[in-house]
């Protein structure tokens, strides 16, 4: 269990460490039903068939001056690693070992590990593919030991301080230095391995540089709205660009790692209020947001089309930041903005088959493939996509020090330990978030008091343990449990209508944490028929029906547009978890927001 900690939430084995986390991952995860389905897709048509030399020649012709193939090798073998902890299979590890051994083979005597030359190290996105590299030997070796691993690691990190030495990392690379500076996460978590002191020096380093006019800024500018920290760049993607999505949150996340070595306040309270920033003005109702990468206030935007909305990568890093939250304090409100982007913002930018990710995922339009970066056969966000995927089963079940906190309701089997110090397996029998019975099945070895945590999801509006009602966001059951304990729960599923807008007014529906959409392959209403909710009640009347290709279909009765006098009769439309949504080979024209026609009565 410690090498399956360390690699998904990283502790200190030769630092001390200032701050605990409230949660711990389960020892082991098996996923059924839908979820398992997708990542078992994953695992099989993309995680496996990964052409590991194409990743690592790169690093062998060391040509490049201005590209990010080396990030490509990192996010692989990071996906990879986690795979291999969900599902320990042997070809997975030998492909693993074989990767990580290419690798370390081309790293040069003074410890260079990337593919920029000589003369262009440091420049544009030389230090951000490191970052990658050390991520990917890191996790490899918290899941083996292998100290060649380790060794490389340093060598690496070593001569990067050597190469940096009398420079200013936040004028190296793109974005007010954030894709360079966010080589602070795999700094600390090398300094939690080593205890090296010259590795947290230099962490501290990149925060003071971030707080100087040539920085970003990140915690001066906590509470400022994170699409407006700086002016408009010229160049969108160049230096100056300071609302980088991906890269602002990577850079967050190491900043957690270092509040862990610290203890320092001030870090934590700076990705907490950038957290609610970005829920409260970004985060559209699929769980994601960004347009041409960065942050833009895009919250209020997303009932119009969006050029280049929600990249995959700001999707995954989304949920990777909200689970270093989630584990770090415990709070469900993290859980629930991770439940809502894996649901659907990341599963519906996942191929049904596992093998591609889309690169944007819009709420409106079509699902378009990408095209493939720096040469590689593959772009960013297909090597990104997996990494968000398999960080989500070690979190649905998690220790804490008075028993377990159940996060998700997935169908499957957790195992943690219990306070008592015994293997504590629950089993999760439902088919959530398709219905909301769920029933918890406890296997122990003997009896023990401690306290079953659950999340009451902000979605919804009952909740029943064992039949009592129960609110807040979450409810607890502490009492002596014995094996064979059953636990049952109820969810209220009902639809809902979101609106958004007044001039005109836009709608969509939900259904407990799925967002629903219209799709041109079914039969009903043309697409651009003007449909309007029957009344102004908050919710809708959802009947499931059958469609092939989708996971969840319901028909709905909406008013069309009429000129007729006392208007027209309700007609059935039929809508599909947003995940489905045009997430076919004909690529199907979808919507999630329905526009309303605009009454002038009502017109101020």
């Amino acid at each position: 269990m410690k090498a399956l900690f360390l690699l998904l939430f990283p502790v200190w084995l030769g630092a001390q460490t200032h701050v605990r986390d409230r949660l711990v991952p389960a020892d082991s995860v098996v996923l059924t039903g839908f979820a398992g389905q997708r990542l078992e897709a994953s695992y099989l048509n993309r995680i496996l068939v990964q052409d590991v030399d194409r990743l690592v020649e790169p690093f062998r012709n060391r040509t490049e001056t201005r590209c990010w193939q080396s990030e490509f090798w990192g996010k692989w073998f990071t996906s990879a690693v986690l795979a291999y902890r969900y599902k320990p299979d042997p070809a997975l590890r030998a492909l693993l070992n074989k990767a990580v051994t290419e690798l370390i083979s081309t790293q040069t005597k003074d410890g260079y590990i990337g593919n920029y030359a000589p003369k262009s190290h440091l420049d544009q996105w030389d230090i951000w593919g490191r970052k990658y590299c050390l991520l990917g030997l890191l996790s490899w070796y918290d899941l083996t030991e292998d100290r060649r691993a380790l060794d490389a690691a340093l060598h690496l990190t070593d001569h990067l301080l050597k190469e940096l030495d009398n420079q200013l990392i936040v004028r190296k690379g793109n974005h007010r230095g954030m894709a360079a500076t966010s080589i602070l996460e795999p700094l600390s978590l090398l300094y939690g391995r080593t205890g090296d002191p010259r590795y947290l020096a230099y962490a501290r380093e990149i925060v003071r540089q971030w707080e100087t006019a040539d920085g970003p800024q990140l915690i001066a500018k906590a509470g400022t709205d994170v699409a407006h920290r700086f002016e408009k760049p010229k160049n969108w993607f160049g230096w100056e660009q300071g609302q980088k999505a991906y890269e602002m949150m990577s850079c967050y996340e190491g900043l957690l790692e270092l509040y862990r070595l610290t203890g320092d306040q001030t870090y934590r309270e700076a990705v907490e209020k950038t957290w609610e920033n970005i829920r409260d003005t970004e985060i559209n109702v699929a769980g994601s947001g960004s347009a041409m990468e960065c942050w833009f206030g895009g919250k209020k935007y997303q009932t119009v089309a969006v050029h280049h909305y929600q990249e995959t990568c700001v999707t995954v890093t989304w949920i990777k930041l909200s689970l270093q939250l989630l584990r770090l304090t415990g709070q469900m409100k993290y859980a629930d903005a991770v439940e809502q982007s894996w649901f659907n913002a990341l599963l519906g930018s996942m191929r049904p088959d596992g093998a591609d990710w889309a690169k944007y995922t819009p709420l409106a339009g079509q699902r378009l493939e990408g095209s493939e970066q720096c040469g590689m056969g593959l772009n960013c966000c297909t090597a990104s996509g997996p990494r968000g995927l398999f960080a989500f089963p070690f979190a649905a079940v998690m220790e804490a020090s008075d028993g377990a906190q159940v996060n998700f309701y997935t169908a499957g089997a957790f195992r943690i330990k219990t306070p008592g110090g015994q293997y504590l397996t629950l089993t999760l029998d439902t088919d959530y978030p398709v219905s909301g019975k769920v029933r918890f099945r406890l296997a122990l070895s003997r009896p023990e008091e401690f306290t079953l945590t659950f999340r009451i999801p902000e979605w919804c509006r009952q909740m029943t343990v064992n039949g009592q009602a129960v609110s807040g966001p979450k409810t607890a059951i502490r009492q002596e449990w014995k094996n064979g304990a059953v636990v049952e729960l109820n969810l209220t599923m009902e639809g809902r209508v979101l609106r958004m807008g007044k001039e005109p007014e836009m709608v969509a529906l939900v259904r407990g944490p799925i967002v629903l959409s219209r799709d041109a392959r079914f039969e009903g209403p043309e697409m651009e028929a003007l449909l309007t909710p029957p009344g102004k009640e908050e919710t809708i009347a959802l009947d499931p029906v059958r469609e092939p290709g989708v996971w969840m279909a319901f028909r709905a009765n909406f008013l069309p547009e009429s000129y007729r006098e006392g208007g027209a009769k309700a007609v059935p439309v039929v809508f599909c978890d947003y995940a489905s949504a045009g997430n076919n080979p004909e690529h199907s024209l979808f919507r999630v927001w329905l526009p309303q026609l605009l009454d002038p009565s009502r017109l101020p």
